[in-house]
């Protein structure tokens, strides 16, 4: 084990509101915080990821596993427990904590956060963790280390924390979502008919990449099939193509869906999209702060149940930001289970919301959009929000 006291100059310009902090630890009880998940770990930094286990966790015979005590009101006894090799991110700087210390492994990190937890006099504290982002035997460890404590959920509490946006996270936000749908009309417009859906995939991989954008996912349907999967399936003359990406920026997630044909759509398919668009600009009439999240919901569905095809017509509105389905939660009837914990509360300036509708039409295909829209004072703003009809494919083939 490696320790290091690195002062206290770093909490006293923390970079997450460490008032609010505390006030949400205190309504959940939590005397003492333990941060385990990548994106937390991220959003108490500052930003930051350690760039050797951005992509992958198992080394050995364990796994990399980050850990951040923060004691409930008092940030200089805050400590950071991390890998040996981010000695050498501790050198830029890059650390508020008071403490720091090394250690491989799940267990031992475990343990020497919890020796740290003792030294507090918190032994038998109320202890928030991140049991979903907690491996089995670090939490056993913890349990066996602090028999007196108790364990509770801190899930809850840290989404709360981040769910209204800094202005920074606005912008990483905007141009997540921007060169998302840049690098979707760089791929359609590059493409003419016979292209694989396996094809599209990775040259739309290469477009966010060469944006500066960590490609995360591409949803892609072709055709008349709702098969969403990248495949061999070629996207041929006449057909449409379902484009639903997310591409990550510096840590936010540009996640959008847009529409493609080769050729030009019938009178059917443009009415198709214009359903879809209808209700998606109905969604986003009562957004500003201050409103009832449950409202979006109220505005769009009465044009999904009017739909001659609502028994194949989806809505869902969700927030965003460091991952998907983040809060503000707006429903307990979605895709993703959660409780509509915000379905009652007032929307407040700085929430991003990823609003889709989808139409898996067992004739035509599968026709969506999916957009970013941030809550604002008066009113919402759109991320990427262009591109919103049939984007015609090939137009830049030679």
């Amino acid at each position: 084990m490696n320790t290091t006291e690195t002062g206290t100059a770093g909490y006293q310009s923390l970079p997450f509101d460490a008032a609010k902090l505390d006030e949400l630890l205190e309504e959940a009880g939590i005397d003492v915080l333990v941060v385990s998940s990548k994106h937390n770990i991220q959003y108490f930094f500052g930003g930051y990821r350690f760039f050797f286990f951005d992509h992958f966790d198992a080394i050995g015979l364990s796994r990399y596993l980050p850990l951040l005590v923060y004691a409930r009101g008092r940030p200089e006894d805050a400590a950071y427990f991390a890998n040996p090799m981010e000695g050498y991110e501790e050198a830029l700087g890059k650390f508020w904590t008071p403490r720091f210390e090394k250690g491989w492994g799940t267990v031992p990190i475990m343990e020497q956060a919890a020796a740290h937890i003792a030294r507090l006099g918190k032994s038998a504290a109320r202890i928030g963790v991140e049991r979903s982002f907690l491996p089995a035997d670090a939490e056993e460890a913890l349990r066996r280390s602090l028999p007196d404590a108790t364990i509770v959920e801190a899930v809850v509490p840290l989404e709360r924390l981040r769910a209204v946006k800094t202005p920074e996270e606005l912008d990483y936000l905007r141009e997540a979502s921007s060169r998302v749908v840049d690098s979707m009309l760089a791929v359609i417009a590059g493409h003419g008919p016979g292209s694989t859906k396996l094809e599209l995939t990775e040259a739309l991989r290469r477009e966010e990449v060469q944006r500066g954008l960590n490609f995360e996912y591409c949803l892609i349907t072709a055709g008349t099939s709702n098969n969403r999967a990248p495949s061999e399936q070629v996207w041929g003359e006449g057909d449409i193509l379902s484009l639903d990406s997310g591409g990550n920026y510096k840590g936010y997630i540009g996640d959008l869906c847009r529409m493609a044909i080769q050729g030009e759509p019938d009178a059917e398919l443009v009415d198709l999209l214009a359903e879809i668009e209808a209700i998606q600009q109905a969604a986003r009439v009562p957004i500003r702060a201050g409103a009832r999240g449950g409202d979006i919901f109220a505005s769009a569905e009465p044009l999904v149940r009017q739909s001659a095809h609502g028994n194949t017509l989806d809505f869902v509105a969700h927030g965003m930001g460091l991952i998907s389905h983040e809060a503000p939660r707006l429903t307990g009837s979605g895709p993703v289970p959660y409780p509509g914990d915000d379905a009652d509360r007032p929307l407040q300036a700085g929430m991003v919301l990823s609003i889709e509708t989808t139409l898996a039409h067992p004739r035509r295909g599968f026709v969506k959009l999916e957009d970013t829209v941030v809550v604002t004072e008066d009113g919402w703003e759109a991320f990427g929000d262009g591109a919103r009809g049939w984007n015609r494919g090939g137009t830049a083939v030679a």
